[in-house]
């Protein structure tokens, strides 16, 4: 019987042929932390007074909160910038941009590899064939110190989409789609591969949003075979022979789940828990009072792109706080070149920094009360962007361009069609 891609990435690692349900211990081949997580750890390896012996394999990125909001944000990034001076660690300071963004942008993952992030959104990294998965803050530093974790090999489910998107149809309405499907819980621990000519047209920027997002229906990890398109665009990047990576084509899978990409439609989470998944155009109408596009599964070039195909030459609706904020400042710099600020600046939006910020509301568009955002950032949990009364709908670039043109939620079809 062949092996799924989780399972041929850890059996490299563990130099054996592994199972699903079996505990191994590996290898790790990078960890990394933000300013949310890493002071933890930190306070971890002091008081069991233990240092990292391969500092090389470790990485901070201070994106969470940056620039420092307040006081209190600002002592932790000392903090972090000390240990990372003393350790000899590195560090991705202020402005680098979202952590799940940089670290592939900067040539530090390869398919693979076996990454632990403190961070959920970790999984991110899967687009690029990499067995990458989120852990506390106290697994990090053990595995920041000694190189090395345990972990139960998971369960494999593949979600198969198959066929051609509409026009106005983006990745982040096709994890929607799977999530509504799926459910928040529906893939616990398992590991889920995406597969299928819809996912292998997907550009590499696409395919990151749909392992961003796995983690909402409870997956340890979400891959994506490495093809030649991973390649190309890690080539350059990265250092050392790069090798294409797939499952077997005889693999059992724990589950499969099937779509077809002609069905997809533009889609809407509604406040609350991501997987509350309808159409967008059952929802039209509902007015909101910010538009946010960006996070690490909303705030690449391609996103902007796309925002721009309805920005473009129209206004964002009076009362409306439209803000932008590149993934990091590789992408930042690109929409400067290609004239992407200049443009969604004179649309009306507001461009932030290479930052999480509004995402999990630490500054830069933070809630109020009763107001309700439009979000292409991955969460919609109570109180996340700021007032526990506030409510979050999470939707694809196009939607929320459209959304912030008419002020209410709108379905992208009306200007693309």
């Amino acid at each position: 019987m062949g092996m799924t891609l989780a399972e041929k990435i850890l059996s490299g690692k563990a130099g054996k042929e592994v199972h699903p349900g079996e505990y191994i211990a590996l290898d790790v081949d990078l960890v990394y932390a933000h300013d949310g997580t890493a002071p933890l750890a930190i306070d971890v390896l002091e008081s069991l007074g233990i240092g990292i012996e391969d500092p090389d394999r470790v990485r901070f990125i201070i994106d969470h909160a940056a620039p420092a909001p307040h006081s209190e944000a600002a002592a932790l990034h000392i903090q972090m910038r000390n240990f990372a001076s003393s350790s000899g660690v590195g560090i991705f300071d202020v402005g680098n941009g979202i952590s799940h963004q940089v670290l592939p942008e900067r040539g530090l993952v390869k398919p693979g590899m076996v990454i632990l992030g403190a961070d959920s959104h970790t999984v991110t990294l899967g687009a690029f064939g990499a067995f990458a998965t989120g852990v506390g803050s106290t697994d990090a530093a053990i595995a920041m110190a000694k190189g090395k974790t345990w972990l139960r090999i998971p369960e494999s489910m593949a979600v198969k989409v198959n066929g051609k998107l509409k026009d106005w149809v983006m990745a982040k309405d096709v994890i929607l789609e799977i999530i509504g499907n799926v459910g928040s819980d529906g893939a616990n621990y398992m590991a889920v591969e995406f597969l299928g000519s819809t996912v292998e047209e997907m550009s590499v920027e696409s395919r990151m949003v749909l392992s961003n997002m796995s983690v909402e229906m409870g997956a340890k990890v979400g891959l994506v075979p490495a093809d030649k398109k991973t390649l190309n665009w890690l080539k350059g990047r990265v250092k050392g022979p790069l090798e294409e990576l797939k499952p077997d084509q005889d693999v059992e899978y724990r589950e499969i789940r099937e779509f077809k990409a002609e069905e997809i439609k533009p889609n809407l989470s509604l406040p609350g828990n991501v997987d509350r998944v309808r159409p967008v155009e059952d929802f039209e109408g509902i007015g909101v009072n910010e538009v946010f596009i960006g996070s690490c599964s909303g705030g690449r070039l391609e996103d902007f792109m796309q925002a721009l195909r309805i920005l473009r030459g129209r206004k964002v609706s009076q009362g409306v706080r439209c803000i932008a904020a590149p993934a990091s400042r590789e992408v930042y710099i690109r929409m400067l070149e290609g004239g992407l600020v200049r443009d969604l600046v004179g649309a009306g939006c507001v461009i932030g920094p290479p930052t999480c910020g509004p995402c999990i509301g630490a500054h830069m568009g933070v809630l109020g009360p009763n107001e309700v955002v439009l979000s292409t950032s991955t969460r919609n949990f109570k109180g996340r962007m700021g007032d526990p009364t506030s409510e979050i709908y999470l939707a694809s670039p196009l939607t929320a361009a459209a959304t912030a043109v008419k002020g209410k939620i709108t379905d992208p079809r009306r200007f693309l069609a």
